[in-house]
C-alpha cells in the first residue's frame, strides 16, 4: 500500500482548466460558422460525398439512348459482278423450265459508308460480379471519413487561433489600462512637482523630468493601441468579418478544475487528435486498394447487357426493329506482371501510412508533454509575480511618502513607479502567458 502511496505521488498532475467564456466560444462558434478556409473544406468534403453517389451508381444498370444517322457521299465501293455471274444460269434455268422463276439479279455496287442510314436504339449492361465497383465504393468511402477528419483538424486549428488572439487582444486592454493608471500616478507627480517649485523647494528641471516621464508613457500606449488593433483585425479575419469590428472583452473565464495527469491526457490526445483519424481511414483505403488489386487478378468480371430498337435505311421504323441480348466476361490473363506489380505498389503505400502513423502518435506524445510541462512552470510563477507587484506597490507608496516629505530624490521616485510598471505589466503577462500555455494544450490533446 506504501509503494502504490508513492508511485502516485510521483506521476505528474496537474491542475487546469480549458480556456473559455461565453463571449470566447461564441466567436470560436462564429469563427467555425464562418472562416473562409473551413468553408474550402466544406466543398472539399461535399465533392467526397459526390465521389460515394458516383461509386453507389456503378450497382444500378447502365441504360443508354443511343440514336444515330448517317448520310454519305463517295468513298469506297462494294464491287460484285453477282448479276454477270448468275443471269446467263438464271435465263438457262427459265428457258429449261418454260417459267420466270429466275429473276434477273443486278451487279452489286453499294457505297461501304451507308448513306441515309440510321440506328436508333436503347443499350443497358448490368454489372452481375465486379469486384472493382465494390472495392472502389470502400475506398471512395474512406476517402471522405479522411476528409472529413481533415475538417475536423482545421477546425481544432482555428479554435486555437480565435482563442490566442483573443486572448491577446484582452492583454492588450490590460496592459492598457496599467499605463492609464500609471499616467494619473506621473500627472498628480507633475503637478506636485510644480506646487515644489512654485513654494522654492525644488527646481524647475523636476518638473522636466516628470513630462518626460509621461510622454514616454504615452509611445508606450501608442504601440499599445497599435497591437490592439492588429490583434482586433486578425480576430475579425478569422471569423470572416469587418476588421473594424468591436470585440467584446469579457475577462472572466469559467474555471473547471481538474487533476489530470500526464499519462491521461496522453492517451486522450491519442483518441481526441483527428490527424490519426485521417491516417486511418487513408490506411483502410490502402488496405481496400490491395484487396481490389487482389481480387481483380483473380475473379473475372461479369455482366450482362442488350440492346434494342430500329435500324435501316430512312426514318421509317417498318420492318426495321431488332433486339440483341449478351451476357460477358472479361478476365485480364496476363500483362506482363502489371497486376503483381499493382498489389505490391498498394502495399507499400499501406506501410508508408502506417509508418506514418506511428511517427505522429509519437510527435503528439511528445508535443502533449512540452505543453504540460510548460503549463506547469507557467503557472508556478504567477504567485511570484503576484507577490512582486504587492512588493512594488508598497515600495513605491513609501518613497512616495518620503519624497513629499523631502527625504527621497527625484531618480528613486521614478525608479519605484517604473518598477510597479514593470511589475503589474509582468504579472499581466504571467497571467495570459497561463491562458496561452492551457490554450495550446488544449489544441495538441484536441479539447472541444
Amino acid at each position: 500500500m506504501k509503494n502504490l502511496i508513492l508511485l502516485l505521488a510521483l506521476v505528474p498532475t496537474l491542475v487546469f482548466s480549458q480556456v473559455s467564456s461565453p463571449v470566447l466560444e461564441s466567436y470560436i462558434q462564429e469563427g467555425l460558422k464562418n472562416n473562409l478556409a473551413l468553408q474550402q473544406e466544406n466543398f472539399e468534403i461535399a465533392k467526397a460525398q459526390e465521389n460515394v453517389k458516383i461509386a453507389k451508381a456503378n450497382f444500378s444498370p447502365k441504360i443508354t439512348f443511343a440514336p444515330t444517322y448517317t448520310v454519305a457521299a463517295g468513298g469506297r465501293r462494294l464491287s460484285f459482278p453477282v448479276g454477270d455471274l448468275l443471269n446467263p444460269v438464271y435465263s438457262t434455268l427459265n428457258k429449261l423450265t418454260n417459267t420466270n422463276v429466275f429473276p434477273q439479279v443486278e451487279n452489286v455496287n453499294e457505297l461501304l459508308a451507308p448513306n441515309n442510314f440510321h440506328d436508333t436504339k436503347f443499350s443497358f449492361q448490368y454489372p452481375i460480379y465486379n469486384t472493382d465497383i465494390r472495392y472502389n465504393l470502400l475506398i471512395q468511402r474512406d476517402f471522405l471519413t479522411a476528409q472529413e477528419a481533415k475538417k475536423r483538424i482545421l477546425e481544432n486549428e482555428v479554435r486555437y487561433n480565435i482563442t490566442i488572439a483573443y486572448l491577446q487582444y484582452l492583454q492588450t486592454l490590460e496592459a492598457q489600462k496599467i499605463f492609464s493608471a500609471s499616467r494619473i500616478v506621473l500627472t498628480d507627480f507633475v503637478k506636485l512637482n510644480e506646487k515644489l517649485v512654485n513654494n522654492n523647494v525644488a527646481t524647475k528641471d523636476v518638473i522636466y523630468s516628470a513630462e518626460y516621464e509621461v510622454s514616454k508613457l504615452d509611445q508606450q500606449v501608442a504601440v499599445m493601441d497599435k497591437n490592439r488593433y492588429t490583434a482586433q483585425a486578425y480576430l475579425n479575419f478569422l471569423m470572416n468579418r469587418d476588421f473594424g469590428t468591436e470585440i467584446i472583452a469579457d475577462t472572466i473565464f469559467l474555471d473547471s478544475n481538474t487533476q489530470v495527469s500526464i499519462a491521461d491526457i496522453r492517451q486522450q490526445s491519442i483518441v481526441n487528435r483527428q490527424e490519426i483519424s485521417q491516417l486511418k481511414a487513408n490506411i483502410q483505403a490502402s488496405q481496400s486498394a490491395i484487396k481490389l488489386q487482389e481480387m481483380n487478378s483473380l475473379r473475372p468480371q461479369v455482366f450482362v447487357g442488350g440492346t434494342t430498337g430500329f435500324q435501316g435505311n430512312g426514318y421509317t421504323f417498318k420492318d426495321q426493329a431488332y433486339i440483341i441480348g449478351q451476357i460477358g466476361l472479361t478476365w485480364d490473363v496476363f500483362h506482363g506482371y502489371e497486376k503483381k506489380a499493382k498489389i505490391q505498389q498498394a502495399k507499400i503505400q499501406k506501410n508508408q501510412l502506417e509508418t506514418k502513423l506511428e511517427e505522429v502518435q509519437k510527435q503528439i506524445q511528445l508535443q502533449v508533454s512540452q505543453a504540460y510541462f510548460e503549463l506547469e512552470a507557467a503557472q508556478r510563477t504567477l504567485p511570484s509575480a503576484k507577490d512582486g507587484t504587492i512588493k512594488a506597490e508598497k515600495y513605491f507608496k513609501v518613497v512616495d511618502s518620503r519624497y513629499r516629505n523631502g527625504q527621497a530624490i527625484l531618480v528613486e521616485y521614478l525608479r519605484a513607479q517604473n518598477e510597479v510598471i514593470t511589475a503589474k505589466l509582468q504579472e499581466s503577462l504571467t497571467k495570459y502567458d497561463i491562458l496561452l500555455k492551457k490554450a495550446m494544450l488544449d489544441k495538441v490533446v484536441a479539447v472541444r
